[in-house]
């Protein structure tokens, strides 16, 4: 039970990363430089907090620069792919180039697919295509094309952290590390900077509670969690997304959207239980 909590608590956090993120651009309540700086900043300061507690003041350093590089790309091509895109289909995008990034290493590494699992890998990228194809109802290009690279960054950030002896501590370094990197962007973006207290809040939200908070409760989680079970529950996120979408930001579910995602999450589940079987 208390796993089972913990992994809904942590789904429902990631997907209210989305769900933030849209709600504080869609109004232009922020700019998506300044969000995506103040959502680092955030995260690192609880994140260094929760390690500085567990550590008695005492933290060894656990980071690189290229797990840090990864986690800023992500940060920033997340929050500019949200000016446009719509949140279950950021989310969708997010989750399929973060799954495809790391399938495409586990083959480049040699692991072997059985025929069932390319089925479900061609589906899920059947899923995507269908998804971004030209269309009244498709995605703005620009923003898909962001959001797919910040997938592929957060697949990439995933597959490095593998290495890590400790998740949180690592996490935190890697946090802190990109603060420099995402107030170098603002810098950049200074003229069109626009902030408000209510994007500056949606951004601490989801750097200090859906992101810190979010990943310690799911490391927490991944403790009573079998690998394949950890991967299937992750499926839940984008559809957690496009209903907060629905409910808070009304925004419409096209056909487009529900084929999509059947084809992509279906195709993916295919792929996670073949691999594990």
């Amino acid at each position: 039970m208390k796993t089972a909590l913990l992994s809904a608590l942590a789904m429902f956090a990631f997907a209210a990363n989305s769900v933030f993120c849209r709600l504080a651009l869609l109004d232009g309540h922020t700019d998506a430089a300044s969000y995506a700086t103040v959502r680092v900043i955030a995260g690192a300061t609880v994140l260094a907090l929760i390690v500085l507690v567990q550590t008695r003041g005492q933290p060894s350093f656990d980071a690189d620069w290229r797990s840090a590089l990864a986690l800023y790309v992500y940060m920033v091509f997340f929050a500019f792919a949200y000016v446009t895109l719509a949140t279950g289909t950021g989310a969708l995008i997010l989750f399929g180039a973060v799954q495809l990034t790391m399938f495409t290493v586990a083959l480049r590494s040699g692991e072997r697919f059985p025929p069932l699992a390319w089925f479900g890998l061609l589906l899920a990228i059947a899923g995507l295509l269908y998804l971004v194809s030209p269309g009244v109802t498709a995605p703005e290009p620009l923003g898909a094309v962001l959001m797919a690279i910040a997938g592929i960054a957060w697949g990439t950030y995933s597959l490095l952290g593998r290495k890590a002896a400790d998740a949180t501590r690592a996490t935190a370094w890697n946090f802190v590390l990109s603060v420099p990197l995402v107030l170098a962007t603002s810098l950049v973006f200074l003229d069109s900077a626009d902030v408000s207290a209510t994007g500056i809040a949606l951004a601490i939200l989801s750097g200090a509670i859906a992101s810190g908070l979010g990943y310690v409760v799911w490391y927490a989680a991944l403790k009573g969690l079998a690998a394949s079970d950890a991967a299937t529950i992750q499926l839940s996120v984008p559809v957690i997304a496009a209903i907060g979408g629905v409910v808070l930001l009304a925004e419409p579910v096209t056909m487009r959207l529900l084929v999509a995602t059947i084809a992509t999450l279906g195709g993916v589940a295919i792929v996670l239980r073949q691999r594990v079987a």
